[in-house]
């Protein structure tokens, strides 16, 4: 387990996450196929051309999912009780095949549950495309956890 429990956290505390992912063609067309999403933009190259983008773009909810993963080691690994929400995405710029995703989390609040045994921690999530030239951010959202307070994790 390397995640951290809620005493750990502080308000304003931006966390750089160490691990990254180039998203491959391959990621995005079994993420479509699991979600049976089969919007052309993310699959149909001929169509795609035809768009503003010029190619086809990376699902959405998988840049975000992604991006939920990529936090995991260093906030919830093992002391997550469970997500609460995930409000306000944003999807400001498109990923493509071939982008490098670099994601940064900051803490944003923290309280106790009423019971004082738990706590709900809300981090603001960015992912950025690392690899293309000024780093667009691709993905934003608010994620809500419940999470073990230390002195309650054997429970």
């Amino acid at each position: 387990m390397t995640g951290r429990y809620y005493e750990e956290f502080a308000v304003g505390e931006t966390i750089e996450h160490d691990k990254r992912r180039t998203v491959s063609e391959s990621d995005n067309q079994d993420f479509c196929d699991m979600t049976m999403n089969q919007q052309p933009l993310h699959l149909d190259a001929e169509f795609a051309a035809d768009t503003q983008f010029g190619e086809r773009i990376v699902n959405g909810l998988y840049t975000m999912s992604l991006a939920v993963g990529i936090t995991i080691p260093e906030t919830t690994d093992g002391t997550i009780v469970a997500n609460l929400s995930y409000d306000d995405v944003e999807h400001p710029a498109p990923v493509f095949h071939g982008d490098t995703i670099r994601v940064q989390s900051t803490v944003t609040d923290k309280r106790e549950t009423s019971d004082g045994e738990r706590g709900v921690v809300t981090f603001h999530v960015e992912a950025f495309a690392v690899n293309r030239d000024e780093e667009p951010l691709v993905c934003e959202f608010e994620r809500t956890v419940l999470s073990l307070k230390r002195e309650h994790a054997g429970e």
